[in-house]
C-alpha cells in the first residue's frame, strides 16, 4: 500500500513457482520503463516466514493501526484467572489478543513484515475476519483482505472511486502496491483499467502471492495487471499514467521524498493529459518508528508540497471520527462533477466517499 526507502530499489529478476511465466505484454501501446520489468519470484528465493505455531503471541497487547483510520487490534487487557475482557483506561474497541492469529512473521531487506488473520469471532470489530499486512514495528496497516467481501472500509476503498475521473487512455499506477488491495477492487471494478504495480520489497509480493490471493490475482488478469519491483518513484510509460496512486511508506511514516515538491512536479510529468493523482497522505493516525516523524506534521508538510506543484486544483478527504484517527487523502485536478462521478461508480457502498472531498 508500500514502503519505500530512498535510493534503495531491487531490480534482480526472478521466476514464480510451478507455472515458471514470465509476465508479458498484451498491449504495446504502454510499455514499461526501459531496464525495469515485471517480474515473478519463486518462494524459495524470499525469506522463509516463520512458523506462527512455533512462537507465542507477545505479551503485550499488539497495536495495529490502519492507515486511514486509528484501528487497534487490541486494547484490552485479560484476566488470566477468568479469562473475561477488562477493558482499559484508553480501550477503543480493540480485540482481544486470542482473536489474532499470526500466520507469518519475518524481516526482509526492508520490513518487518508480518500476516495477521483476525478471527470472525470478534463480530462487533470491523477487522473481523480480515487478513492484514504490517510492515513496520508500531503495526501500521498496509494491506488488508476479507473473505467474503472486497471493500475494506479504509481509505483503499476511496481510491477505488478514482477511474471514472480519468482520461480513457494510459494505464494507472499504484506507487506502493503492498499485497494488492488498492491493485484488486480497481480490477473487479473497472474491467478496462489496466494497471501498473510498483513495490520496493519483493518479499512483499511474495507475501502477497501466498497469503492475499495476489497470484489467483495476476493469473485472472494477466493481461491487466503488471507488476514492477523497484523504486517507485522512477515509474514512467509513453504518454503518461491516466492516474496514479501514491501510498509511499517507510518505517511508519511517509517517505520523505514526498515533503519535497521537486518530487510531485516529477510526479505530474509522469501523467497523460489531464490525468490525476490520488494519494495517502496519512495523519495522526499513523504512527512512525521515529518518534520525530509525527504523522499530522509530516501530512501538513507533503501538502504544502503538493500545493505548489498543483496550486489550488488539490483537495482533501478526511477519514475518521476523532482528531487521533485524522487520516487525510488527496486529490489533484479540478473537482468533477459530483452527481456524474457519483452516477460512474459502479459500487453504490462507494458514491458517499465522493462528498467528503473540499478544497485544501
Amino acid at each position: 500500500m508500500v514502503a519505500e526507502e530512498n535510493g534503495r530499489a531491487s531490480t534482480k529478476s526472478q521466476k514464480l513457482g510451478k507455472e515458471n511465466m514470465a509476465v508479458t505484454r498484451a498491449s504495446l501501446f504502454f510499455p514499461p520503463p526501459a531496464m525495469v520489468s515485471p517480474i515473478r519470484f519463486s518462494r524459495h528465493d524470499a525469506p522463509q516466514p516463520f512458523n506462527s505455531n512455533r512462537y507465542s503471541l507477545p505479551r503485550k497487547p499488539l497495536k495495529i493501526t490502519a492507515k486511514s483510520e486509528k484501528t487497534q487490534l487490541s486494547s484490552r487487557k485479560t484476566n488470566p484467572r477468568t479469562q473475561t475482557q477488562i477493558e482499559s483506561d484508553d480501550d477503543d474497541g480493540g480485540i482481544p489478543m486470542e482473536d489474532i492469529k499470526i500466520i507469518a512473521r519475518f524481516k526482509s531487506r526492508h520490513n518487518y513484515i508480518r500476516v495477521l488473520e483476525v478471527s470472525r469471532r470478534a463480530t462487533d470489530h470491523p477487522l473481523a475476519g480480515s487478513r492484514l499486512l504490517l510492515l513496520d514495528a508500531p503495526g501500521n496497516i498496509h494491506s488488508i483482505s476479507f473473505l467474503v467481501k472486497s471493500l475494506t472500509d479504509t481509505y483503499f476503498d476511496v481510491f477505488a472511486t478514482l477511474p471514472p475521473i480519468l482520461p480513457s487512455s494510459g494505464p494507472v499506477a499504484i506507487l506502493g502496491f503492498g499485497a494488492g488491495s488498492t491493485a484488486r477492487l480497481v480490477l473487479e471494478l473497472y474491467p478496462d483499467v489496466i494497471v501498473h504495480g510498483w513495490e520496493l520489497d519483493p518479499s512483499v509480493i511474495d507475501v502477497g502471492r501466498e497469503f492475499f490471493g495476489l497470484h489467483k490475482l495476476e493469473s485472472q488478469y494477466k493481461d491487466r495487471l503488471f507488476i514492477y519491483i523497484g523504486n517507485a518513484l522512477t515509474a514512467a510509460v509513453k504518454d503518461g499514467y491516466s492516474g496514479i496512486f501514491v501510498d509511499l511508506f517507510s518505517k511508519g511514516s511517509l517517505i520523505p521524498e514526498l515533503q519535497d515538491p521537486n518530487t510531485w512536479e516529477m510526479v505530474r510529468r509522469r501523467l497523460a493529459k489531464c490525468g490525476r493523482v490520488m494519494v495517502n497522505v496519512g495523519g495522526s493516525c499513523v504512527e512512525a518508528e521515529n518518534k520525530r516523524r509525527d504523522g499530522k506534521v509530516v501530512m501538513e508538510q507533503t501538502l504544502a508540497a503538493m500545493r505548489t506543484v498543483f496550486g489550488d486544483q488539490l483537495h482533501v478527504l478526511k477519514l475518521g471520527k476523532r482528531s487521533s484517527e485524522d487520516s487525510t487523502l488527496a486529490l489533484t485536478g479540478p473537482l468533477p462533477d459530483r452527481k456524474a462521478w457519483k452516477t460512474a461508480i459502479p459500487h453504490k457502498a462507494l458514491r458517499h466517499y465522493v462528498d467528503m472531498w473540499a478544497p485544501f
